[in-house]
């Protein structure tokens, strides 16, 4: 159930858009045919030293070669080439999978039209080699350069050089930005972006009457200074590291109890604004910049150790001893590379594990390349079980403190027991005494008598006078009166003692063993059962220019060194991908979309950017200023496109339905977690509680996830007993327990993530089930009757003024005058209508008033709407 990617999985194959839609020209094999046999044929016939039936398909120069049944193709006749006739005839490709009708016609017409090449090929490939002109031109593989900022026909709309990049590129189809939107919806779309929190009706109305110059970008600054950003932010890079508090993978989902220190470390991160090729370092490789053993931890160095959790956060079935250890131990690898490579290289890796990658120039060995910087860490034939890799943050006093306090307790319980022998030895001879005189003696014989040296007739005495067995464990038999206040008197000295010991303090992090390197074999076909030639640790070999080999073994560390010198490669300015790929996500969660949509694959299959010279405007922009995120956010916000307005028109419509071009700003639909605070803050119930240990959750009476204490007993039945959680039960939903088999049933339905290993990039949908939540939800009905006692006493029991209130809190403007009327009516008859039709209370419950009835209706009315759901 919760092993979400097999070791042995292939990816799922998709046609090229290049091979997909050649549309009326010419057919070239680089182009329209190359993608197809790469993806449906090399795995047998060109990735192997030896393909089968010495049949290459890499080059035309091999087909026209051909194998052990001839030539391949015969230029300009389809219908005599060996290979179509294989493909048509579905006897090849083996297996489920076949060409498509659509895949046949087109390679029917590239041999009809001759086979012809895009450019002359080379003589002759090496083993393995599968890379072209056309994949080390792609555009992700290219070095960042920072393109002029251009000139453009609007330069009044240009705030920053953002605009003119966007600018540039609408007025290419004669289009412009948009107008400004109004304050209020300025305010609130920078809150909900920032925070993930709705303004306050006194925040905005401030705002909308501040007419300062600078009015804007000191708002800007005081939501980035705020500790809410933190919370806010931290979330979307927990969504690409596949944040959780439970391991997944097997059906015990067994919980991570230290996992929360790494969410921790990156609400730090983002409210420090700690540099992001530092962040990026500290998560792959933070335990490598201190000394082993780790031992009295300075917080910046529980820190670095803490940070590297980022690479503890794949599903891990290896503490679950009912699954095959191998299987659980390779796949820990396999996720991890996957997270890792689609967080910081927006490229499948982990399609390469078995063979090529059908798409993208990624190697088998590549892949095996890239496990190799990760293999000293988790050594699979040296397996460390996920408590065993656990580093306590206790110091040297705090061990002190807590061998006197096991050495108290361990006194405490030798007095209990002496304490407890004498009532023992009390009661035996209580009972003794009841005995016949002659029989008193053989009894004490027996007593003293050790079980594998009774002989039969001791045996006999026992089961006739039973007290004679009488032990710790069953005097209670004889003396329940009297155990009752001993157990009282120890159980309250021992539970004193026990608060006398620290707490456990642990810290989940990927650590290596010092001197423990093992070899990082390539397995064929992916199956470690089958390991072929040993790999050494390096980057994509597509991306040779930036630097493809790492130490083996770096002699200045202890540690192997490898996952340090990647994270150095990735961060050093001059890699290709991993500032492009940071800075688009950085976009995505501004602006709804990235400037490439598919932000965890910039490769062949994904989509190209929409406005290359703005990314790389950016990415160079976020490495000369240091990597600093906020630096970066606030040049985002405060552009003309960012503070445009949503509304749509015919214009725009026409030549640009999806938006692409930022001719607008695109309304989105709030995240889960957010639709949750939200409720919450309306309510005025919002704790302000930051980090620490996670609310836990647990099945309700019908199976819904909901926050609280699981009282359930060993079978699964309910106790019915309910202990409070407090403020914990109104923490903001970044602390809610993120157990992989039990997500938050408020929050399922509007999209929250699957991690699976991680999400790279959150649906938004728009389905029925999210309208039945917020109309029949307990957690909703409470939270807005909450709100309506918030609202009355705050504005007292005037409904035109209830009504302004709900609709400014909720909505984040003023009503108009129409909208001012018709609430106010809607809340006058709703009112009369609980007057006259009063519902029947709970058991032992005082029935809420009918105004306070009837401000719920209304609340829960506004938060369920679509202007509350959605930002502009």
């Amino acid at each position: 159930m919760f092993r979400f990617t097999p070791l042995l999985a292939l990816c799922v194959l998709v046609v090229p858009a290049s091979a997909a839609e050649p549309g009326s020209r010419p057919l070239s094999f680089e182009a329209d045919i190359r993608p197809l046999l790469k993806a449906q044929c090399w795995h047998c016939h060109g990735e192997e030293e030896k393909p089968e039936g010495g049949l290459d398909l890499r080059l035309v120069r091999f087909l026209q070669k051909g194998g052990e049944s001839g030539t391949a193709i015969a230029a300009g006749k389809h219908a005599e080439s060996l290979v179509y006739q294989r493909v048509a005839s579905d006897e090849m490709p083996p297996g489920e999978k076949k060409l498509t009708p659509r895949e046949k016609e087109l390679l029917a017409r590239w041999i009809d039209e001759g086979a012809k090449t895009a450019r002359p090929e080379p003589e002759s490939l090496a083993a393995g080699d599968i890379f072209t002109d056309d994949d080390r031109s792609h555009w992700s593989f290219q070095p960042i350069r920072r393109p002029g900022v251009p000139t453009t026909e609007h330069a009044e709309q240009a705030r920053s050089p953002i605009d003119a990049f966007l600018l540039e590129r609408l007025g290419r189809d004669r289009l412009t930005l948009s107008a400004e939107a109004d304050r209020a919806t300025q305010i609130r779309r920078l809150s909900f972006d920032l925070l993930g929190l709705p303004p306050s009706p006194e925040a905005v109305a401030a705002f909308v009457a501040d007419m300062s110059p600078d009015a804007y970008e000191r708002l800007v600054d005081q939501m980035l200074d705020s500790p809410a950003y933190g919370e806010r932010w931290a979330r979307h890079w927990l969504d690409v590291a596949g944040y959780a508090d439970s391991d997944g993978y097997s059906e015990k989902d067994l919980e991570r109890k230290w996992a929360w220190k790494y969410r921790d470390y990156v609400i730090r991160a983002f409210n420090e604004d700690k540099s992001w090729n530092e962040f990026l370092v500290e998560q792959l490789a933070g335990d490598e910049l201190l000394t082993q053993p780790f031992a009295n931890l300075t917080p910046d160095q529980a820190d670095k150790l803490i940070a590297t959790g980022f690479l503890r956060m794949g599903p891990d079935g290896t503490g679950d001893g009912s699954v095959d250890q191998n299987v659980a131990r390779n796949e820990v690898l396999a996720e991890t590379i996957k997270i890792v490579s689609t967080s910081l290289l927006g490229m499948t890796v982990g399609c390469a594990q078995c063979h090529a990658h059908r798409y993208d120039p990624i190697t088998q060995a590549d892949y095996y390349r890239v496990r190799a910087i990760f293999e000293p860490a988790y050594d699979w034939k040296q397996w460390r079980a996920p408590n065993a890799r656990l580093v306590s943050q206790w110091s040297d006093e705090t061990r002190q403190k807590v061998t006197e306090a096991e050495k108290e307790l361990a006194e405490v319980q030798k007095q209990r027991n002496e304490e407890l022998d004498k009532i023992v030895a009390e009661t035996f001879e209580q009972e003794l005494a009841k005995l016949p005189e002659e029989i008193q003696p053989k009894a004490r014989e027996v007593r003293a008598t050790a079980e594998k040296d009774r002989t039969d007739e001791h045996k006999q005495l026992i089961k006739e006078y039973p007290f004679l067995n009488v032990n710790r464990g069953t005097v209670y038999l004889y003396l329940k009166d009297r155990l009752t206040g001993f157990n009282k008197k120890w159980d309250a000295t021992t539970e004193e003692t026990k608060k006398k010991r620290p707490a456990d303090d642990f810290i989940q992090c990927l650590t290596e063993v010092p001197g423990q390197i093992p070899a990082t074999k390539l397995f064929s076909r992916g199956d470690f059962n089958q390991p072929r030639e040993d790999v050494l640790p390096g980057e994509l070999a597509v991306l040779n220019a930036v630097n493809a080999s790492l130490p083996v073994d770096d002699p200045a560390l202890p540690t192997s060194g490898r996952r340090l010198a990647y994270a150095k490669t990735l961060t050093s300015g001059e890699h290709p991908l991993v500032a492009r790929v940071l800075v688009n996500r950085i976009w995505l969660n501004h602006f709804g979309r990235g400037l490439v949509a598919t932000p965890g694959d910039f490769g062949m299959l994904g989509e190209k950017p929409s406005h290359p010279e703005l990314l790389d405007w950016l990415a160079s922009e976020f490495m000369q200023s240091g990597w600093q995120l906020k630096k970066l956010q606030r040049l985002i916000v405060t552009s003309q496109a960012y503070r445009q307005s949503s509304q749509r028109t015919s214009e725009l419509d026409a030549i640009d339905p999806e938006n692409r071009l930022l001719g607008r700003m695109s309304v989105r639909r709030l995240e889960a977690e957010t639709v949750r605070d939200t409720l919450l803050a309306l309510a005025g119930r919002l704790s302000d509680k930051m980090t620490g240990t996670p609310v836990v959750v647990m099945p309700d009476d019908v199976g819904q996830i909901v926050v609280g204490v699981d009282t359930r007993d060993s079978a699964g039945r309910p106790s019915g007993k309910v202990i409070p959680l407090g403020e914990d039960e109104y923490r903001r939903s970044i602390y809610v327990q993120a157990r992989r088999s039990m997500p938050l049933g408020m929050l399922e339905p509007f999209d929250v993530p699957v991690m699976a290993p991680n999400c790279e990039q959150r649906a938004s949908s728009t389905v029925a089930p999210q309208s039945l939540l917020m109309m029949n939800s307990e957690f909703v009905v409470d939270q807005t009757t909450a709100m309506a006692v918030r609202l009355r006493s705050e504005v007292g029991d005037d409904p035109a003024a209830l009504f302004t209130r709900a609709w400014t809190l909720t909505l984040g403007r003023m009503p108009t005058e129409a909208e001012q009327a018709g609430g106010t009516a809607f809340l006058t008859e709703q009112i009369q209508h609980f007057t006259a039709h009063p519902p029947a209370a709970k058991p032992k419950a005082t029935p809420p008033e009918p105004l306070t009835l009837a401000l719920s209706t209304l609340c829960q009315a506004l938060v369920s709407s679509n202007g509350a759901m959605y930002v502009d």
